[in-house]
């Protein structure tokens, strides 16, 4: 068994997990630009598709793909920090399991070496993958976003309910988006 498919029956957060557990995620040898966000929600969990929701939607719009390029293996691979639904928490779904990155991430990523860009949504991938380098918090991290490249840019998690954060910071939207385009862009056509 390889370790894609080790990873896909993964059982590790089986105690944890009283949704059950249903590892969402997609990698493939030749992905270029890798997408590491928090843990699939409710919905993503049923579906069993990742970023099938209204956090997708804005990804893929901040990407600027559509679902189809979105959801080819060999352009993107989709790694989040928890690969099944945590649960639901007072103030939303819980934070990923921390079992689930240390044991899956470094071999997976050594089974894609055409990765060009790391995509960083939201703390728990910031602090994972920028460790002591990431600045005081998510804002700070996402603003000095050129000190990270080419290897990885650090992001807020598209989620609706960013709206807040994202009213406060249009500085994202205008010039952090169009660059993201631009290198998505320029990364597909390579």
């Amino acid at each position: 068994m390889n370790v894609i498919q080790k990873a896909h029956n993964c059982t590790i957060c089986a105690p944890f997990l009283k949704d059950g557990v249903r590892p969402v995620f997609t990698v493939h040898p030749k992905a270029r630009i890798n997408i590491i966000g928090q843990a699939p929600g409710r919905k993503v969990h049923e579906s069993g598709i990742p970023w099938d929701d209204a956090s997708g939607k804005r990804l893929r719009e901040w990407l600027g793909v559509d679902s189809e390029t979105f959801y080819q293996p060999e352009l993107f691979a989709i790694m989040p920090m928890g690969f099944c639904f945590p649960g639901t928490g007072k103030s939303g779904d819980l934070p990923p399991r921390p079992e689930c990155a240390p044991q899956w991430h470094q071999p997976l990523l050594r089974m894609m070496p055409n990765i060009q860009l790391i995509l960083l949504f939201g703390q728990y991938a910031q602090k994972q993958y920028l460790g002591k380098t990431r600045k005081k918090n998510l804002t700070e991290t996402v603003r000095n976003w050129h000190a990270y490249l080419p290897d990885f840019l650090p992001l807020p998690h598209p989620s609706p309910r960013n709206q807040i954060w994202l009213r406060k910071h249009p500085w994202f939207e205008e010039e952090m988006v169009p660059m993201l385009q631009m290198r998505v862009k320029e990364i597909l056509a390579s």
